[in-house]
């Protein structure tokens, strides 16, 4: 099957510079699951988000239909990585306890994927599947970066991101909802490192790609003049949303 690969370009990058889901976000996924024997993580990347449930169950499957993202997923006795669609898996019927998505459901053949999900899930099973936008820096800092977003790089991303600016709302969900609580990421980077993950958004490769320049070039110029001491880390949040349901 095909897909929209959007990613293997920048696959080492994106193992390094994606912000880190917080542990309180997986602690309350797996209190939610009927049991913790496996997890399937789908869409699953360079396997930030398996990584984080094997400390909470016995078994990870984690896919994805990049290869070149599972060869930069960090290893795990307890996780196995395979390179398969989400829509169609060889997991065992009725075998799952806990789906995640992270950042990634927007991609998928959502009738396709719900009804491979209902497969494989065990009675009262959970899918969990979840987003994050822009984040947030500081005055300033932030404006910058929402005007490259929107209007530097905003011809440039695929239509599914959409999804994304509209917090997953709009997508449909067969599943009996629950309601999250808020969730949050955090990092502490200086402005190359930021930089570094700017770079790893599919708008920014597709802008490289067809326009034959940087963007992140001039973007660095206007963000020099108002982060401060550029070496210096500063503090920077992701608001998580979230779609969560069970069988």
């Amino acid at each position: 099957m095909s897909f929209k690969d959007h990613f293997s370009r920048q696959a080492d990058d994106y193992a390094k510079y994606r912000p880190v889901y917080p542990d309180t976000l997986f602690h309350y996924l797996a209190a939610q699951a009927p049991s913790r024997g496996l997890a399937w993580d789908a869409g699953t990347g360079s396997g930030q988000a398996a990584l984080a449930l094997a400390a909470h169950f016995n078994r990870v499957i984690a896919t994805d239909p990049s290869e070149a993202q599972i060869r930069n997923a960090v290893p795990h006795p307890k996780v196995v990585y395979k390179v398969e669609p989400a829509e169609k898996t060889d997991i065992p019927a009725h075998s799952v306890d806990l789906i995640t998505v992270a950042q990634a459901l927007h991609w998928f053949d959502l009738p396709r994927f719900y009804e491979e999900a209902h497969r494989v899930l065990k009675p009262k099973g959970v899918l969990a599947a979840w987003c994050y936008g822009l984040n947030e820096i500081g005055p300033g800092v932030d404006e910058i970066v929402h005007r490259y977003y929107a209007e530097t790089v905003g011809p440039f991303w695929p239509p599914e991101r959409v999804l994304i600016d509209e917090r997953y709302r709009t997508i449909p969900f067969s599943f009996v909802e629950l309601s999250p609580p808020p969730f949050y990421m955090l990092a502490d980077w200086n402005l190359d490192e930021y930089l570094g993950y700017l770079g790893t958004w599919s708008a920014t490769q597709r802008y490289r790609k067809q326009q034959g320049n940087d963007p992140l070039i001039p973007l660095r110029a206007e963000l020099e003049k108002v982060w401060g001491d550029v070496h210096a880390a500063r503090t920077i949040k992701w608001p998580i949303h979230m779609r969560i349901g069970r069988t």
